[in-house]
């Protein structure tokens, strides 16, 4: 009669478990198509953030930048050759028009000469005609003055056009050299712009380059890897390893849908064996249902595990390591467990 009051444990099982580490996994993945030139990628291996894990081949961004910045050298002397030319502009123009205001002062030096000499043959015809009324000076003497009055006179009219011209010529080579200059300053501005344009693609080139080193992300240490060697071309999104960020050790387990849902909760005991270590010679690894994931994925329900402090298990535990896992998920009587065999076996055979 005792023997019917009896417990005994049912346990769920799951052959799909493994040790992992209780905190975010960060993917190395490659950004674009290349040929690996360089690779530092170890499982286990701690990593800082910004440390180059992987190299690949910058030549082609290279070559395209130099090329980039060849051009852009000779843009920019051009550049400083044509505003030279502008400074030239603008010093040939100070200078000339402090030379066309000496002449223009000079011309007009010239006028004003011409002019007391119109003033000094006007006094002298007036004085011949005066004598010619009273018969001192002959006709001839009238006439000869007259036509020096209206040589003096023309050349007066000659260096006032000249004095005239001096202003309008200055102001025809200002305009020439304003069209020059506002040529010279139309090239530049085409060359900035061509300029500014290589300056983009250099940035571009750059960020390429350093998007061909693949940094990691975290600190932490290597958790998986693919095998990458050397020589080899990757994908762009392809994943070329995941990094793992400090963190206690836990277990994680699938178990199919009906067998997680309203039985395995948290606080229930577990034991995991791990493969490759045989559980009577370094025993197995005491755990405690922690969490049970509220939703299925591929027909199954992830199921965490806390890895209870007085493990007898006499290895190292490492993230990574497969096993299968216990699940002390209720107590039953002898009798309770065959009445419900017989239930279960009733109820298949309608």
């Amino acid at each position: 009669m005792g023997a019917s009051w009896a417990q005994i444990t049912l346990y769920e099982v799951s052959q799909k478990a493994r040790v992992e580490l209780d905190s975010a996994t960060y993917p190395v993945e490659s950004p674009l198509l290349g040929r690996v030139v360089q690779t530092s990628l170890h499982v286990g291996q701690v990593v800082h953030r910004g440390e180059v894990l992987v190299e690949i081949d910058p030549v082609p961004d290279q070559l395209q930048l130099r090329q980039q910045q060849a051009a852009a050298g000779g843009l920019g002397a051009e550049v400083e050759r044509l505003r030279a030319q502008i400074g030239d502009e603008e010093k040939a123009r100070f200078e000339e028009q402090r030379t066309a205001a000496v002449s223009a002062e000079e011309a007009q030096n010239r006028v004003r000469e011409a002019g007391a000499t119109v003033e000094y043959a006007k006094a002298e015809l007036s004085r011949t005609q005066r004598l010619q009324r009273e018969g001192l000076a002959p006709e001839r003497d009238v006439e000869k003055v007259g036509a020096e009055l209206d040589r003096q006179r023309a050349v007066v009219a000659t260096m006032e056009s000249a004095a005239r011209r001096i202003p309008q010529e200055q102001l025809t080579r200002e305009r020439e050299r304003d069209v020059r200059i506002a040529r010279l300053h139309g090239e530049i501005a085409s060359l900035e712009t061509q300029r500014n344009t290589l300056n983009v693609g250099m940035d571009r080139a750059n960020y390429e380059i350093e998007r061909r080193e693949v940094r990691a992300p975290v600190d932490g240490r290597i958790g998986e890897t693919t095998i990458l060697r050397t020589g080899a071309v990757v994908q762009p999104g392809e994943r070329l390893a995941s990094i793992f960020s400090s963190g206690r050790l836990i277990v994680a387990a699938e178990f199919p849908a009906n067998a997680a849902f309203g039985r395995i909760q948290p606080g229930q005991p577990a034991r995991m064996r791990l493969d490759g270590f045989p559980w009577a010679e370094f025993g197995a690894v005491p755990a405690k249902v922690s969490q049970v994931a509220a939703e299925i994925r591929d027909s199954n329900v992830r199921v965490e595990f806390e890895i209870q402090p007085d493990s007898s298990f006499r290895g190292k535990l490492e993230h990574g390591m497969p096993g299968s896992i216990d699940v002390a998920v209720e107590h039953v009587t002898p009798l309770s467990l065959i009445l419900r065999t017989a239930g279960q076996w009733l109820t298949a055979q309608r």
